[in-house]
């Protein structure tokens, strides 16, 4: 049947929850281009033959043909775009580090534009408060209070606080610091929030 290939792709998108990146189907977008690319060549030679023999009778055919070709690119452009949208909220969850687990289900395309979009956004956030920057990744929620208390969850080793001071974050070490310096260590799993 007509773009059911491509509707396959939308519906492996819509079953994966947010947040979660699945594999890229490079055999579902390389079954759909074909499919894509024998509809284009049939409508064609339909074309050719109702141009030069007068067959009207092969316009709704052509028709269909092409509303399918329409569907099977928007049905495969809704995949990329949603696939995007979703690797851009990684860079803001993750921070510029990729798990490799997340890495490895993305196509070499996709690493690229995730690269650039890092150098992009790394690029305009240095653009932002004078000489250091902002990093506008911070704070994704409003604090409540901007000291936190947090347990260490694996050893991560020295970690340097404003004034200077360093500590040892170790296994099971629970500390009180910055919000801003420690949120990216929680969203990579090293530091966990402990609420009292």
């Amino acid at each position: 049947m007509f773009c059911e290939k491509a509707m396959e792709l939308v519906r492996e998108l819509h079953r994966t929850p947010e947040g979660h990146l699945p594999a890229f189907n490079e055999d579902g977008i390389r079954q759909v281009l074909e499919e894509m690319k024998a509809l284009y060549e049939q409508n064609q030679s339909d074309v050719n033959d109702a141009k030069s023999g007068g067959r009207g009778d092969l316009i709704p055919t052509i028709k269909f043909r092409h509303c399918s070709l329409l569907r099977n690119r928007r049905c495969t452009v809704a995949y990329l775009y949603d696939r995007l949208l979703r690797i851009r909220a990684l860079r803001w969850e993750y921070g510029s580090v990729l798990p490799s687990a997340l890495r490895f289900h993305m196509s070499t395309e996709e690493m690229e534009w995730f690269n650039q979009y890092k150098k992009s956004l790394a690029t305009y956030m240095r653009s932002l408060g004078g000489a250091e920057g902002l990093d506008i990744t911070q704070d994704m929620k409003p604090p409540k209070s901007l000291y936190i208390e947090v347990r260490c969850l694996k050893d991560y080793g020295e970690f340097e606080v404003d004034d200077g001071t360093s500590i040892l974050l170790k296994k099971n070490s629970q500390h009180f610091l910055p919000r801003w310096k420690c949120e990216q260590l929680i969203r990579q799993g090293v530091l966990e929030h402990v609420l009292s």
